[in-house]
């Protein structure tokens, strides 16, 4: 390129010293030496540029492919993107269903359960009520035999003991006695069967509120929305 540049500088130097043609701008040079600067700048000029006028040549048909190609690229990743969207939604789908499902599941499972809970209680309760009746109706006849041995005892001693007055009235008095006892006897431990079924059925009251109270809950998170990946799974104990 220095030399390009120096080649020039001497053919300007040749222009300005040539002899002017009179009554024109002309002006007569040596054609010799311009030539042969003239070789000199063809071939000092590099070879990038005969390639760029090559480019600039093909300019048109470069600009052409390089359009056809962006084209080409943006309709691929178009067609790329609307598939990768469809199979995003689809796996979206597919997630939403699982999760409904297992939603459901869920919500099944803990019904059963609740269900099981309450024929458990249930049984339980009715074992209960037997136990208490059992025992309660074996405290009265208990205390019903209790009584009658006590009034056959004094009826036995007021026999024996016809003829003294004062003992035959301790041996009612006591047998009063007796009986007043095996009564209150009977009553309390009817009040404390009573208190111990009312306390079982309180627990199984609060067991099956806890569990319907599971159901209703399983059952709004079914009814709501379900969201695929941040969601957690739904635990009817809570």
């Amino acid at each position: 390129m220095y030399r390009v540049f120096e080649a020039l500088d001497e053919l300007v130097t040749i222009v300005e010293e040539a002899r002017g043609v009179p009554m024109t701008s002309g002006c007569v040079v040596p054609r010799g030496d311009v030539l042969e600067l003239l070789d000199d700048v063809r071939d000092a000029i590099p070879a990038e540029l005969d390639d760029a006028q090559d480019v600039l040549d093909h300019r048109d048909e470069l600009v052409g492919k390089a359009q056809h190609d962006a084209e080409q690229n943006v309709s691929k990743s178009r067609s790329d993107a609307e598939r990768m969207v469809a199979e995003a939604q689809h796996e979206a789908e597919r997630m939403l269903s699982e999760a409904r499902a297992r939603a459901e599941r869920v919500v099944a499972e803990a019904q059963d359960q609740a269900d099981r809970t309450v024929a458990a209680g249930r049984k339980e309760y009715e074992d209960l009520v037997g136990r208490a009746h059992a025992e309660a109706d074996r405290m009265v006849q208990a205390g019903r035999a209790n009584y009658e041995r006590a009034i056959e005892e004094g009826r036995a001693e007021q026999s024996r003991l016809v003829t003294q007055t004062e003992v035959v009235q301790a041996a009612h008095n006591e047998a009063a006695r007796v009986l007043e006892a095996a009564q209150t006897e009977a009553v309390r431990l009817r009040s404390e069967c009573d208190a111990y079924v009312d306390g079982k059925l309180a627990d199984f009251e609060d067991l099956l509120a806890h569990t319907l109270r599971s159901v209703g809950k399983g059952r709004s998170h079914l009814r709501g929305p379900v969201v695929a990946s941040a969601a957690a799974p739904f635990d009817y104990r809570d």
